[in-house]
């Protein structure tokens, strides 16, 4: 009688454990359809769509954010947050901080701070660093990667030149205590009019002084400026897209080329030649480098350092033989809008240590269609390019053919990587942030 009792209790008990088992089986294959949920071995699941984007095999995207305004630089945090710097306020703030409280893999706002516009943002040693378009600011961070002194930061940087092109101040951080500012030159190839037909160009080029370079301020000193900082590199005209290589310990960077071959000189350029060229271009930077701008530019079709035409060039005339040569270059226009030295393991092995970078299109390649509007990859080893680019991420455009940039529904500016080893990209259009991460088995 014990016996049978006993077993009767048994088989209840089984039956408990078998039923709570198949609800957690049917749960689990619902919860599998929506796509934002986390798979068993916690990794974010794709969007349906991949979030419109066309990515390698075995890629998936999703939206992790949206509608956060015109969302520059990002970067996130080691315990899984991500700040975003916005091109302008909203709500009065220029910063927005997100979470994923409940990882499901979609980002909300939890706060936002910092009353000025611009693009830069980066964190190094426990501190986030923003920058507007004429000063850097640090912020203490506490364990949990979350800012302590939203409203009294440190103005580390002060009175940089803001002269509405070219304005951003892009920035990132070495490992010795030092911080490196884009300066772009508000000009399009230094003339004595700018962007005027028939107008010199001014040798030496004033704007050198100030701009059209790279800075190198310290991290913990308040208030510098040109009096204290240094002028790391010159002859950049505009760089929005630059990083520090932690494997290189050297800091490198993608440069916006000049514009208007055929408008100022169609005596010499034809429109497809002006749509095409300058390149755009990517430096491995050293202290003291000069990158030639104003006087020459690339061109990658002859592979050479071309003489400038404001400054007696022809479109073949060689110039520049101090400068230093890109070591990568890219059709015209596209601007390089952020650069980012992949070092996670989430991704393949192929795209450890290689660089991502965010072309955020262009707006003056007619007749020929507009391009860019794309994340692209390029393989590195030992600190130089091992391959050829590769369009990554497409689709941002959300139409196959640009013609004009307002056509284009997002656009990539911003790129950061997560704890976890996924890549995240900004839209300046939308202010949609996208999450790419890789599933396959």
């Amino acid at each position: 009688m014990f016996s049978f009792v006993l077993s009767s209790q048994i088989q209840h008990y089984m039956k408990k454990i078998v039923l709570v088992f198949l609800l957690a089986s049917i749960s689990f294959v619902i919860n599998a359809n929506d796509s934002t949920k986390f798979s068993l071995n916690n990794q974010v699941v794709a969007d349906a769509d991949n979030a419109g984007l066309t990515l390698p095999s075995g890629f998936g995207a999703l939206i992790a954010a949206d509608n956060l305004g015109r969302a520059r630089h990002i970067v996130a945090t080691k315990q899984g947050g991500l700040y975003v710097k916005l091109e302008r306020l909203v709500g009065g703030k220029g910063i927005v901080y997100l979470t994923d409280a409940n990882k499901d893999g979609k980002m909300e706002v939890e706060t936002s701070f910092g009353n000025y516009i611009g693009t830069g943002i980066a964190i190094k040693d426990n501190y986030l660093y923003a920058s507007s378009n004429e000063d850097v600011f640090r912020y203490q961070l506490d364990e949990n990667g979350k800012v302590t002194n939203p409203d009294n930061p440190q103005r580390i940087v002060k009175g940089l030149w803001d002269k509405r092109q070219h304005a951003s101040k892009s920035i990132a951080l070495d490992n010795a205590g030092n911080i490196y500012v884009n300066i772009g030159a508000p000009s399009n190839s230094c003339q004595e009019v700018d962007r005027t037909k028939g107008s010199k160009g001014m040798y030496p080029c004033p704007i050198l002084d100030s701009a059209g370079g790279i800075w190198q301020f310290k991290v913990d000193q308040t208030d510098q400026g040109y009096h204290n900082g240094v002028r790391y590199a010159t002859g950049l005209r505009n760089v929005v897209g630059l990083d520090w290589n932690q494997q290189q310990n050297k800091l490198y960077v993608t440069m916006h080329g000049r514009d208007m071959l055929y408008t100022l000189y169609p005596d010499m350029f034809d429109t497809t030649v002006s749509a095409e060229l300058p390149s755009e271009t990517m430096y491995e930077i050293n202290k003291g480098d000069d990158a030639g701008w104003p006087y020459v530019y690339y061109d990658h079709f002859q592979k050479k350092k071309v003489l400038s035409p404001e400054y007696g060039g022809d479109g073949k005339k060689a110039g520049g033989e101090k400068a230093i040569d890109p070591i990568a270059a890219f059709p015209a226009h596209m601007a390089p809008n952020a650069l980012l030295f992949y070092t996670g393991n989430q991704f393949p092995a192929k795209y450890k240590n290689g660089a991502f970078i965010a072309f955020h299109g262009s707006w003056n390649r007619s007749p020929l269609p507009q391009e860019g509007y794309y994340v692209v990859f390029i393989p590195f080893e030992n600190g130089k390019p091992s391959g050829q680019w590769e369009v990554f991420a497409n689709g941002f455009s959300g139409t196959e053919v640009v013609k004009n940039p307002r056509d284009a529904k997002h656009r990539p500016c911003g790129l950061t990587e997560d704890s976890d080893g996924s890549l995240y990209v900004s839209d300046d259009v939308k202010g949609t942030i996208y999450r790419i991460v890789y599933n396959a088995k």
